[in-house]
């Protein structure tokens, strides 16, 4: 996957935003918090980072092409670094949980906040049909 193609999949998950920080790194937030980041300046151009569980973390740092992400690696967070040696579907995946397990450590004040504001965003409104009042004859 490319830059291009991992920001889409990324804003395609709920309540996605995505911003510039540290210079040139892109990185997306659920409820404000990161979930995964890209580097788009010379350093690394291309590496992404995300979060993983304790396991998931042990078996990703093991392949070639990913390593421990610098700094944060201590909360399960991996770097995969260009050209990415995982498929594209695998990386979906991997993207998505990050995103989840972000969106599970939220507080839960917030995540019901965002879980409402999905509510609404999927409801089908139908006009609603008032009855007017009857007439009487005069």
């Amino acid at each position: 996957m490319n830059s291009e193609s991992i920001r889409q999949h990324c804003l395609s998950l709920p309540h996605t935003t995505e911003q510039i920080q540290w210079g040139a790194d892109l990185v997306f937030k659920v409820g404000g918090k990161i979930y995964a980041s890209v580097v788009l300046g010379d350093r690394h151009l291309g590496s992404l980072s995300f979060k993983s569980t304790p396991e998931g973390f042990a078996e990703l740092i093991e392949r070639d092409g990913i390593e421990p992400a610098a700094y944060v690696a201590r909360y399960h967070w991996v770097t995969v670094l260009p050209p990415h040696t995982l498929r594209d579907d695998e990386l979906r995946n991997l993207i998505r949980a990050s995103y989840d397990l972000v969106l599970a450590g939220l507080p839960k004040k917030l995540q019901q906040e965002l879980s409402a504001t999905s509510a609404r965003g999927r409801k089908t409104s139908r006009p609603s049909r008032r009855r007017l009042p009857r007439r009487t004859p005069h």
